[in-house]
C-alpha cells in the first residue's frame, strides 16, 4: 500500500475531479452518494486537490449548502441538440460543481426516467467540458457507475485532440455490475456517438448498447468496491455477462474497500441514541437494547436481538432467509427488519412480524435515525448476501458493537473474518454456498457463542468495535491509484 507521510509537493499535486450522480449528505439514494460524499474530504487531508461533480436536482438539501454561487454559464451540444449548461459552486472543505440544465434536472428523485440515457449523457459531457471554461485542468476524472460510462469515451475520442485535455486520464468504478444502463442502438446519434461505437470491443453488449462497458473500455483504470469483488466480476457467475470485457482488461482493476463516516457513526457521541458507548464500556450498549425493545413493543429482556437494516430485494439473500424463517422464529431470538423493497419480502416480515409480533419487528420504511439506534441496540447483523460489492451495513453494525453474520463474498469477505475461538481473532460468523442449509449453521453458530461462550463473544464484540473502517485507509489506496496514471 502506498503511504502519504506529508502532503504532496505543490509541483507534484494531484488534481482529481470525482463526476458522481448523487453525493452524500446533499442527496442519495445509495452507496455511491456515501462514497462520494466522503471519499473527497479524506483525499483533500492526504494532500489532494480534490473536487466533486454532480448535477443540479430539484431535489437537493439546499438547506445544507452554504454559499451556492453561479461560477459559468456554457454551451454544448448533444447529438443534434445545442444545449446550456449553468455551473454552479460551493465549498464545503472540498470544492463542488453542480451542472445544471432544469429540462433535465428539475424533477423528482435522480433515476427512472425514460431519457436517463440522455440526462446523464448530458451531465457526463458537460462535466469534462466546463473545466476549460474555468481553467481548472485535473491530472485526472473520476467517473463512477453506469451513470457516466459515457465519460472515458467522451474524454478520449472527443476531447483528447485539444491541448488542454491531452495529458487527463480517467478512472472508472465499478459500485454495482448489476445496473449497467442498457439501452437500445438507436440512442447513439441522440448521446453524439456514431453507429461506429456499436461494436463488440466498444459499447454493443448483446444487442444493446452499455453504458458501463463504455467505462470499462475506455477507461485508464477501473476501480471496484472490493479487493473481493474485483476477482468475483471476472467470473461468469458475478459478471452479468461483462467477464470477458473484465477479463481483458484484469491488470488494470484495482478493488478498493469502501470507508465509513466514523463521525456519523460514533455510538460514543451519538445524540440519537438513548445511551452513548465505546468498547471500553460495552454493557452501556444494552441500554440501547431495552430501549428499543420498548420502542417497538418487543418483550424487554436479554435474548439476542438479529437486525437486518436493508434493501429487500433478491441480492440480500431474503430468498434463502425465506426458507428458515419459520425455523428461526422458533429459536430464543427476537428480530428486527428495516427497510423497503419488493412487495414479496416486505409481505413475508409483515406477516412474521404479526404472527409472532413481540418477537419480531418489521419497519418497512426507511428511518435514518431508526436504522442507527438498531445498529446500537443489536446483538447480531444479518447480511446473507448473494453478492455484495462492498456493503456498508456490516462495517456500521461492527462499529456499533453488532456482529455481523454473512456470506463468504465481495466486501463481506473482506471486512469480516471468522471468528477462531483458539487465537480469539475475528470478527463475525460466516457461511461459504448460497443456501439456506449454510445461513442456518452460520446462524446457529453466532447463537451459541452468545449463550454458551459469554467470554468470546464479549471478545468478538471488542473486536468488531476495534476495526478500523475509516475513509483514511481507502483514500490512501486510491491516492495510489491515481498517481499511477495522473503524475
Amino acid at each position: 500500500m502506498f503511504l502519504i507521510e506529508k502532503p504532496i509537493d505543490d509541483k507534484q499535486k494531484l488534481k482529481v475531479l470525482l463526476v458522481s450522480t448523487e453525493v452524500a449528505p446533499y442527496i442519495k439514494s445509495g452507496g455511491l452518494g456515501d462514497v462520494a460524499g466522503s471519499l473527497p474530504k479524506e483525499l483533500k487531508k492526504e494532500g489532494v486537490d480534490i473536487r466533486v461533480c454532480f448535477p443540479k436536482y430539484k431535489d437537493i438539501n439546499y438547506n445544507l449548502i452554504d454559499g451556492l454561487t453561479n461560477l459559468v454559464n456554457i454551451k454544448t451540444s448533444l447529438g443534434w441538440r445545442d444545449l446550456d449548461a449553468s455551473i454552479y459552486t460551493f465549498d464545503d472543505g472540498v470544492t463542488n460543481y453542480l451542472i445544471d440544465n432544469s429540462y433535465y434536472f428539475y424533477r423528482g428523485g435522480l433515476y427512472g426516467y425514460a431519457d436517463d440515457y440522455e440526462r446523464f449523457a448530458f451531465f457526463t459531457k458537460v462535466s469534462i467540458e466546463f473545466l476549460f471554461s474555468i481553467g481548472w485542468k485535473p491530472d485526472v476524472i473520476h467517473f463512477n457507475d453506469w451513470q457516466t460510462g459515457l465519460g472515458p469515451i467522451y474524454l478520449n475520442d472527443l476531447y483528447k485532440s485539444y491541448s488542454f485535455y491531452e495529458n487527463v486520464k480517467s478512472v472508472y468504478t465499478i459500485h454495482n455490475l448489476q445496473y449497467q444502463g442498457i439501452f437500445g442502438e438507436p440512442i447513439l446519434g441522440d448521446v453524439g456517438l456514431n453507429s461506429g461505437y456499436f461494436k463488440p470491443d466498444k459499447l454493443e453488449y448483446y444487442g444493446n448498447v452499455s453504458y458501463m462497458k463504455g467505462g470499462i473500455v475506455y477507461a485508464d483504470k477501473i476501480g471496484t468496491v472490493s479487493k473481493t469483488y474485483a476477482h468475483e466480476i471476472q467470473t461468469p457467475t458475478y459478471s452479468y455477462g461483462m467477464d470477458g470485457v473484465l477479463r481483458g482488461r484484469a491488470a488494470d482493476i484495482m478493488g478498493i474497500i469502501n470507508g465509513i463516516d466514523y463521525k456519523e457513526n460514533d455510538p460514543e457521541n451519538d445524540s440519537r441514541l438513548s445511551s452513548n458507548y465505546n468498547a471500553a464500556n460495552i454493557m452501556k450498549k444494552y441500554e440501547n437494547k431495552t430501549a428499543l425493545q420498548s420502542e417497538l413493543g418487543l418483550i424487554r429482556s436479554n435474548t439476542p436481538i438479529i437486525a437486518m437494516v436493508t434493501r429487500l430485494v433478491d441480492q440480500k439473500g431474503l430468498d434463502i432467509l425465506a426458507f428458515i424463517m419459520e425455523e428461526l422464529m422458533q429459536k430464543d431470538i427476537q428480530m428486527v427488519v428495516l427497510g423497503t423493497g419488493e412487495s414479496r419480502y416486505e409481505n413475508m416480515f409483515r406477516h412474521y412480524a404479526w404472527r409472532y409480533r413481540h418477537k419480531m419487528s418489521a419497519s418497512i420504511t426507511f428511518d435514518a435515525g431508526l436504522a442507527q439506534r438498531i445498529y446500537a441496540a443489536s446483538d447480531m447483523f444479518l447480511m446473507p448476501s448473494l453478492f455484495e460489492p462492498c456493503g456498508l451495513g456490516q462495517m456500521i453494525a461492527m462499529r456499533h458493537g453488532s456482529v455481523p453474520i454473512v456470506r463468504r463474498t465481495g466486501g463481506l469477505n473482506d471486512t469480516v473474518m471468522a471468528y477462531d475461538y483458539e487465537t480469539g481473532e475475528g470478527t463475525g460468523f460466516v457461511f461459504n454456498d448460497y443456501d439456506a442449509q449454510g445461513l442456518m449453521w452460520a446462524i446457529n453458530e453466532a447463537l451459541h457463542s452468545y449463550y454458551n461462550e459469554p467470554e468470546h463473544w464479549k471478545k468478538i464484540v471488542e473486536n468488531c468495535m476495534r476495526a478500523d473502517f475509516s475513509w483514511q485507509r481507502s483514500a490512501m489506496e486510491y491516492v495510489e491509484l491515481y498517481k499511477e496514471i495522473g503524475l
